[in-house]
Order: structure tokens, then C-alpha cells, then sequence
């Protein structure tokens, strides 16, 4: 069966988007893919159709090659809570928490696992593309390795090895990589890609001429820096603080933001800037302010009360707009209770009391797909249909002053009656547990809209951000077939590219 896994030299190399782009060139070829990642670690979670949590990632790339996100794409998802603490999701649910050092030495139990898993995929598509996370060159991870070199050699997967020359010291990066890499590791290392280049090609070659004769592996391709408008590999997203449009959207910038991929629908509203504030200083007087997810949200609220932010975004709330998303709904409630430290280091914080509403956070972990009804918001002729997921561990109970957001009534595809979020009475302070909410057109074109109105704009109709996603992703493929020998790509996974459809000849048929 044919596999290949992109390993990188150090994290944020473009491992992800490298991948991504593979699996949607594959599909396009005519040829059915699958993305997998053994072990990812990240706060970019999101839930399949059947209710299981994955990383946001693999999703990105389950898109791009033409499919529905599963759980197998990602069976081990590490969500962190702490510097040395993390929670552990297998196959899509919380497998428990635990300390860096003790899921170090669990980590071999989950081998046979992911060997089984993999070898079910193998049956079902004519590619696997994998990625790996880091850099195989970890060596001191090395005898209990799941997701680089040891996967490779668990499943036998040949390997590209990337490196991020916009970082400087590209070539140092890959020469060192393999140096640190065991003999049998380094034949697995088929050829090495340049991702992020800016500037002369011709200026480079000699060096790539240089780098082969060093390490004796050829460089397959040199990928350019570009900007498209696709989530950001996590852990590499670059936080804009500046104002860039006529619409300012300013977003705090939590110590454990989670779910950052939230905000990416707004990219598709032309006139909207998204800056990121972690200070009152930062804040001014924006359109729209969101206070978006976060694994250690009483945490994250205390640090937020020592910056002073919290009396700045009492201030502002007087007259301006704020939204907040599944731990930001948390924190613009009276409190917080967490008896059992759940998400955090303290049991109890008071919130911004900008919503009355109390939070108590509970062992069962939600986590849902939903389809909801606007209820309780001002000025609108009807309800406004919204979509998304849940992933959240506490519980809102409302006071006299807060009426609920929105009224769901599918969970996991079953019809199902609950209230989710509130609204204050004004009318501009709101708050929902569903994330991905701005990435159906509705509520997202209702909100915005909202905002032109009061700066004298033009009021707009949104564009649907998944067909966006789509054009996006062939722009990338684009770019990186251009740039890489997808001949010899082909060659290393040992399959014949004529085997396959191009797209043309499928949408033909």
C-alpha cells in the first residue's frame, strides 16, 4: 500500500500544510487519500458527525482529500493544561490527565494500537499521507517514539524530511537532523523539501547542489513563502495586532487560547480586520471584541484580572459589542467553580459579571456536534440558523438578568432540545459554548452587519467560508505541485500516477 510521511526538522516547519497540500494533490490525481498523525498535541481540537474530538489539523487535511473527519486520522490528541501537564484524548475521548513524564512512559502501550489502525486504513485507501510532529531528532524522546521515526519504522513508511528556510539556518537544520538520525533512520529519509523560501531560486541552487553531496539525499522541491486564507498550522499562527480593515475585531489573546480556528471564517469578510490584544493598553475601542476558548479558563481569568484587562473590558463593554466562545462565555459570567481543579490550578474565580450567568465545571466532558436557532436577539425578522461543536467540561446556570443565545435542537444528528449562551439585556454582550459558530453565514453576515450599521457602511451578504476553504486549497495544491518533483514523489511511494484520474477526466465522467 502506498504511504509516505513528511517529517520536519523542528516544529512549525510547514509539516501540516506540506501534507495538506499532498493529500489534496493525491485527490485530485484521482486517487483515494487519508491524512493520519499518530500523536498530535495541540488546544486546536474540533468533533466529528459521531461526537469524537480530534486535532484540528488532520481536519484541515481530511478536507482536502475530499473527506469527512474521523477520529483514525488522529487516534492520540494531547491537549495541555500546564507546562507539564496535559489531558490525553484516545480515539476521540478522554483517556485521562497526566504529567509529561508518566504519558512518556505509557506511550509504547498505545503501539500495537496504531500499528492495528494503520493497517485498517491501508485496506480502505490507495494513499496514506502521514506527518510526523517536531523533529525526529529528538533523541532524547527517541526509545518511546509513536509519531516519527518510530511510526515510520512501525509501519514502514518512506520519509521526506522538511526544513523551514524562512527561519534562517536552513541548511544546518537538515545536515544536523540527519547527522542525529540512527543508520536504518536515515535510509527510511527518501529526499528533503526547502518549505517557506522568499527571494532568488537561482541563488539558492548552489546550496541546495552543496546540501546533497552532504547529506547524499536529493531535495525534491523549493516550496515559496505564501499567504492564503487557510487555518494556520497550529502552534505557527501568527497573532496580527494591527488594524487592517474598516471593521476592527480585536480578540484577546488568552495565556491557553484554544480554538483559535474559530475566528478564520471572519477572514473571508473583506472589510474586517482580526487583531490579537494581551494588554488594556492594546485593547482601544474596537467594533467587536471576543474572548475566545481556553483549556484553563479560571487560570487564564486570573492573569487577564492582574493585567487590569478585565476593568478595561468592563469599560468597554458600556458601549461596545463583545462575544465570547465556550471558556470567553465562561469568563463574562458572576463565577466560576471547579471543586475537583478540573481545568486548572484553583477551584473558584469571580468573572467579569457581564452576563448573569454562574459556571460549575463537571468530570463528563460535552462534546457534540449541534445545529441551533437564534432566540432572545434584538432587531432580526427570524431566527438565524447556526452550526458547530461543543467541547467544554462545565455547566451554565442563568440568572434573572440572562436569556438564552440560542436554542439547540440537533446534537449528533438526533433531534434534542437544550439552551446554549446567553444574552445580557442590552442586547450586546453575548456568549455561546458552540465553537466554529462564525463559520456558517448567518450569524456571522447578522453580526458584522451589525457593526457596518453603526460606522454608516453598507451592510453585505457573507460569503460561504466552506466553498472559500475549497478554492483555497486548490490554490495550494497548485503552488506546491509547481514546486515539488511530484514524479519522484510518486516514485517514492512506489505507485504509478497514471493509475489515477485527474480531476478533469472524474467531473467528465
Amino acid at each position: 500500500m502506498a504511504k509516505i510521511m513528511v517529517q520536519g526538522t523542528a516544529s512549525s516547519v510547514g509539516k501540516s500544510i506540506l501534507v495538506t497540500a499532498l493529500c489534496r494533490i493525491f485527490n485530485q490525481d484521482g486517487f483515494s487519500v487519508c491524512p493520519f498523525k499518530s500523536q498530535n498535541m495541540s488546544l486546536n481540537s474540533y468533533i466529528t458527525m459521531d461526537g469524537k474530538e480530534m486535532g484540528r489539523a488532520q481536519v484541515l487535511q481530511a478536507y482536502a482529500s475530499g473527506l469527512e473527519p474521523e477520529v483514525y486520522m488522529n487516534p492520540i490528541l494531547l491537549k495541555p493544561t500546564s507546562d507539564k501537564k496535559c489531558q490525553i484524548i484516545v480515539n476521540g475521548k478522554v483517556f485521562g490527565n497526566s504529567t509529561a513524564m508518566e504519558y512518556h512512559n505509557m506511550k509504547l502501550e498505545f503501539k500495537d494500537m496504531l500499528k492495528q489502525q494503520f493497517e485498517e486504513l491501508e485496506k480502505k485507501f490507495d494513499i496514506i499521507v502521514m506527518e510526523g510532529a517536531g523533529s525526529p531528532a529528538e533523541i532524547n524522546l527517541r526509545d518511546r517514539d509513536i509519531v516519527n521515526m518510530g511510526m515510520a519504522e512501525l509501519i514502514d513508511a518512506p520519509v521526506i524530511l522538511a526544513g523551514d528556510i524562512d527561519k534562517g539556518g536552513v541548511f544546518a537544520s537538515l545536515a544536523g537532523t540527519m547527522l542525529l538520525l540512527g543508520d536504518k533512520e536515515k535510509k527510511r529519509v527518501k529526499a528533503t523539501i526547502i518549505n517557506k523560501f522568499r527571494g532568488d531560486l537561482e541563488i539558492l541552487k548552489p546550496g541546495l547542489t552543496m546540501l546533497e553531496d552532504i547529506i547524499h539525499i536529493p531535495c525534491n522541491g523549493v516550496v515559496p513563502y505564501f499567504r492564503l486564507n487557510l487555518e494556520d498550522e497550529d502552534g505557527a499562527v501568527e497573532f496580527n495586532k494591527k488594524i487592517t480593515a474598516p471593521i476592527d475585531i480585536a480578540v484577546i489573546k488568552l495565556p491557553h487560547i484554544s480554538n483559535f480556528t474559530d475566528l478564520d471564517a471572519l477572514k473571508s469578510e473583506e472589510d474586517v480586520s482580526v487583531r490579537f490584544v494581551t494588554t488594556k493598553e492594546e485593547l482601544g475601542n474596537p467594533d467587536l471584541l471576543i474572548i475566545p476558548g481556553t483549556k484553563s479558563t479560571i487560570d487564564d481569568l486570573i492573569v487577564l484580572r492582574e493585567l487590569g484587562l478585565i476593568k478595561a473590558i468592563s469599560e468597554y463593554s458600556l458601549k461596545g459589542t463583545i462575544l465570547g466562545i465556550c471558556g470567553g462565555y465562561q469568563m463574562l459570567g458572576n463565577s466560576l467553580y471547579d471543586p475537583k481543579s478540573l481545568e486548572g490550578s484553583s477551584d473558584k474565580a469571580y468573572g467579569m459579571k457581564l452576563l448573569d450567568i454562574d459556571t460549575v465545571f463537571e468530570n463528563e466532558k460535552t462534546t457534540t456536534r449541534v445545529k441551533a436557532k437564534s432566540v432572545n436577539i434584538k432587531d432580526i425578522d427570524k431566527s438565524i440558523d447556526v452550526y458547530g461543536y461543543e467541547i467544554h467540561m462545565g455547566k451554565c446556570i442563568y440568572g434573572h438578568n440572562a436569556k438564552p443565545l440560542f436554542q439547540i435542537y440537533d446534537r449528533n444528528s438526533e433531534n434534542y432540545s437544550n439552551a446554549d449562551g446567553a444574552i445580557n439585556i442590552g442586547g450586546n454582550i453575548m456568549g455561546t459554548y458552540i465553537h466554529g459558530i462564525l463559520d456558517g453565514v448567518e450569524f456571522r453576515e447578522y453580526l458584522i452587519n451589525t457593526l457596518r450599521i453603526k460606522k454608516s457602511m453598507i451592510p453585505k451578504k457573507s460569503k460561504e467560508y466552506e466553498s472559500l476553504r475549497e478554492i483555497e486549497l486548490d490554490k495550494l495544491a497548485d503552488i506546491v505541485r509547481e514546486s515539488l518533483d511530484m514524479d519522484a514523489i510518486y516514485k517514492i511511494i512506489g505507485i504509478d500516477r497514471k493509475v489515477g484520474k485527474t480531476k478533469k477526466e472524474i467531473e467528465r465522467n
